[in-house]
């Protein structure tokens, strides 16, 4: 039986298709006898064996990839982690992070944290040959998608280790358009990305994480001999400043520390003539779900 001679041509047709190594490519097509659909899927099992042998490996390098629609009605943050940060400026990888946004507005409501996570699901599918490609393990561990219920504003700090998504409520059309507000969306953004709040509103600590702060307060008061309703105002007082540093409208404004960030809201809704708040808000840094 005749065997095909293997051409530079289909030996770079083959790398093409797959981004395998050349002497991959040309091993796989004299095992296919030249066929390159069976070559494919040679390097195609290789590959993913390879991918299942980088498993165990940590990755803690990556980018926050990041995506908004021209109207601003909705937007994705998603993390993207590779093991060092070489790889995560190659283009490759830059590409990975486009396909993964692009499959997350694709898929829509659809995209939940299952949906991420399914081996058989078209986001673990863009994954595997990445990994085969440019031999690190990788991982797509969360993702923030905001559609339809307000104006999505985005901030990517650090070329791409912290990103942060703000939604905003009451923004009309015109409002959006104006530099008073595109100035207080960009102010908040950064804000959540400097200094890190947990929670849109008071309202929304949950009364476990108040009921916690709380004794821990007492607990430094147990012995101080003051009197139960000093103890109260007190306590009161630590939570204040428990507010001050989780609550975004309580923190100091990152960029005039005199005014909170309620008082910068409350000042772009004055000269807005409007009453924008901010409903709710994600920030991912690179690294951070692993811990």
């Amino acid at each position: 039986m005749a065997t095909t001679a293997i051409t530079a041509d289909m030996v770079k047709k083959l790398r093409d298709q797959t981004g395998a190594g050349m002497m991959e490519c040309k091993n796989a097509l004299t095992e296919a006898d030249g066929n390159l659909e069976n070559a494919t899927t040679i390097l195609r099992k290789r590959g993913l064996a390879s991918v299942a042998k980088k498993a165990g490996r940590t990755t803690s390098e990556g980018l926050i990839g990041n995506r908004l629609s021209a109207d601003r009605s909705s937007g994705v943050l998603v993390e993207v982690n590779c093991e060092s940060d070489f790889v995560a400026r190659t283009p490759d990888f830059q590409q990975l992070i486009q396909d993964v946004l692009t499959e997350i507005e694709t898929a829509g409501d659809a995209a939940n944290d299952a949906w991420l996570k399914d081996p058989q699901g078209p986001v673990l599918k863009r994954v595997a040959p990445v990994i085969a490609k440019l031999g690190e393990n990788m991982a797509i561990p969360r993702f923030v998608r905001y559609a339809g219920k307000g104006y999505v504003g985005q901030y990517i700090h650090m070329g791409g280790k912290i990103g942060v998504q703000v939604e905003f409520g009451g923004v009309t059309a015109e409002m959006a358009g104006r530099e008073e507000f595109q100035t207080l969306a960009k102010e908040i953004a950064m804000q959540i990305a400097a200094a890190s709040p947990g929670y849109v509103s008071r309202e929304s600590v949950p009364a476990d994480v108040l009921d916690k702060e709380k004794s821990i307060y007492r607990a430094q008061m147990e012995n101080s001999g003051k009197p139960a309703n000093v103890i109260d105002k007190i306590v009161e007082g630590k939570l204040g400043s428990f507010y001050q540093q989780v609550v975004l409208p309580d923190q100091a404004s990152i960029r005039d520390p005199k005014m909170t960030v309620k008082d910068v809201l409350a000042s772009a809704n004055k000269a807005l003539g409007g009453s924008v708040t901010v409903t709710r808000f994600a920030r991912l840094k690179v690294g951070e779900a692993a811990n």
